[in-house]
């Protein structure tokens, strides 16, 4: 593994660094003491590139599900995803992305469209390492692939399902409107965010800011990111949301040689259980269980020289469910059930204490410009399982195919047996332009 893979789990520290990348436009140097090279230049024709700050594509997906029972149903989904990250001004710059999906049949009750609104927001650096962000922002945080306890904007961000990918989770949700500052320097960097409460209640509707979703409490973030070494990176997260306990959150990647690099995500605080905090979201009487609770994560990369990387994690989650708690829910009322099934959803957390995950790579598979993936996730407290394969293949020009298919396993009300599909195919091809 080369050392500069070790930027892909740097965090926010990396991030920033590469927020302060301007575009350079490029300069034509001419000798102009050199008059017959003037003279084939007048007579040659003249080709620009200039770089779009536009980037575009649309994408669709056709295939089918299988329920438990036998019975298949048809999936179809059209997708147009639009970006644009440009300066406005030597010291201003645009970003916005948004994504629309048209899906059969319909993810939302009585419409096929969901438009998601993913960044929309102006950043002005102020001086040399000093930057301030102002609008809507996906605000991404942690080291870990699969499950990220110190992502503390995911809840409610996610819209539309298009993959369970862990990166398409990331991608394809929309973020929190925020005022966010950010200093960077040699050693390191500072971040700084408040995003305040603007609605109360989410907004399903297609085409809506859905502000509820994402705002719907005053939070603050203090992210610290030194750089110690080449070879170790940590950073150290402090959490404030409205009506709650402060929250500690740290990462840490490690590059332990070529081909190694561990990282450690690690948050903790004062709170509820999932389940307490469920039922009074509901308004229901909820049990006093408040103590310290640690969430983390530990993995291990590999890259060898084939292009093939293997991630391993092991997945705690201490608000969740143990193991008989887990199984006494399965076995008690469908309505409790449902109740704290869709609450974990809407905050993408693990249902239960204990998850693994492995996945694998392989770009230029076999031939070039095919690209395997493989992921399995499985649940240890209910030994249910998802596996999850995709091979994609890149197209000459703008241009990628790619089958997907998904097989969840496990007991009935279990964590991946309770999903309606028991597998699932993809044909997806994208165009970008």
């Amino acid at each position: 593994m080369r050392r500069g893979r070790l930027h892909r789990w740097r965090g926010i520290g990396g991030g920033l660094l590469c927020a302060l990348c301007l575009p350079v436009p490029a300069a034509q140097l001419v000798d102009a003491d050199d008059a017959s090279a003037l003279s084939l230049a007048d007579q040659a024709p003249t080709v620009s590139i200039v770089a779009s700050n536009w980037h575009n594509y649309v994408e669709t997906a056709a295939g089918a599900a299988t329920a438990r029972n036998g019975i298949s149903q048809g999936l179809q989904r059209i997708s147009l995803d639009s970006r644009y990250d440009g300066n406005l001004a030597p010291d201003w710059r645009l970003q916005l992305a948004d994504r629309l999906d048209t899906n059969l049949p319909a993810q939302l009750p009585g419409d096929n469209a969901i438009n998601t609104l993913q960044e929309a927001y102006l950043s002005w650096q102020v001086e040399d390492g000093r930057l301030l962000d102002l609008g809507r922002i996906n605000q991404r945080n942690g080291t870990a692939l699969g499950y990220n306890p110190t992502d503390y904007f995911k809840t409610g961000a996610l819209r539309s399902l298009v993959s369970v990918d862990p990166q398409s989770l990331k991608e394809n949700r929309q973020g929190s409107v925020m005022v966010r500052g950010q200093q960077i320097w040699s050693g390191g960097s500072l971040t700084a965010l408040f995003a305040p409460k603007l609605e109360s209640q989410p907004d399903n509707r297609a085409y809506a800011l859905d502000l509820g979703a994402t705002n719907n409490c005053n939070r603050v973030l203090l992210l610290y990111s030194p750089q110690w070494s080449e070879w170790v990176s940590p950073q150290w997260l402090l959490f404030q949301r409205e009506q709650a306990s402060t929250e500690l959150g740290f990462n840490l990647s490690a590059l332990l040689s070529d081909a190694q690099v561990l990282h450690l995500e690690w948050s903790g605080g004062q709170s509820l259980s999932q389940r307490s905090q469920a039922l009074a979201q509901q308004g229901l009487a909820a049990p006093d269980d408040s103590a310290f609770h640690s969430r983390w994560v530990i993995g291990l990369s590999y890259a060898s020289a084939n292009k093939i990387t293997l991630d391993a994690e092991y997945e705690v989650n201490g608000l969740g469910l143990g193991k008989a708690d887990w199984n006494q829910l399965r076995n008690g009322s469908p309505a409790s059930y449902a109740l704290y099934q869709n609450w974990v959803q809407v905050q993408q957390e693990l249902p239960t204490q204990h998850a693994s995950l492995l996945r694998l790579t392989w770009q230029d598979a076999v031939i070039n410009r095919l690209d395997f993936s493989a992921m399995q996730r499985y649940d240890l407290d209910d030994d249910s399982s998802m596996l999850w394969l995709e091979a994609r293949y890149r197209l000459p020009g703008k241009a990628e195919v790619a089958l997907q298919w998904q097989r969840n396993q496990g007991s009935s009300w279990s964590d991946f047996g309770v999903l309606p599909a028991q597998q699932n195919f993809l044909l997806v091809w994208r165009a970008y332009f």
